[in-house]
């Protein structure tokens, strides 16, 4: 909860003093925040929280016409997943198989297409999206 909430509660408290009309706050959630994952219990309500944070921010921040948005990734091939399963290469490899074995598209996300959605959020090109939730998982959340 330091992480994942106090951490963005605090960041963003020290963010909004700079920034501008039509500002993006984009929050980090994750398909944890609305799905069940075992042994994951906490870091899911800790990622419920931040989806609840923006639920409420998108109506304080209104009149400063500042967009909050969150980006909920599913398993993403990053270094702090795969050491998730241990040191050893083949612990890390059967984890990430695994993980994509549940996911519909077959692989895991790649940082780049997180980023992506990040990237369209902070465009102009999302200018009337607010308050909403991106899931990207490759369609794990939603089966």
């Amino acid at each position: 909860f330091n992480r994942n909430v106090r951490a963005v509660v605090f960041t963003v408290q020290k963010a909004l003093p700079l920034m501008q009309k039509g500002g993006s706050l984009i929050l980090n959630g994750s398909i944890a925040g609305s799905t069940g994952t075992p042994a994951f219990s906490i870091y899911s309500a800790s990622k419920a929280a931040v989806r609840a944070l923006a639920r409420s921010w998108v109506l304080d921040l209104k009149e400063r016409g500042i967009r909050v948005n969150v980006v909920s990734p599913g398993a993403t091939l990053t270094t702090g997943l795969v050491e998730l399963a241990g040191d050893t290469k083949e612990a890390q490899d059967g984890l990430a198989s695994y993980l994509a074995s549940l996911v519909p598209i077959g692989r895991l996300a790649a940082p780049s297409e997180i980023a992506k959605v990040v990237t369209f959020l902070a465009s102009d090109d999302s200018s009337f999206v607010n308050g909403a939730e991106f899931t990207a998982d490759g369609g794990q959340a939603q089966v």
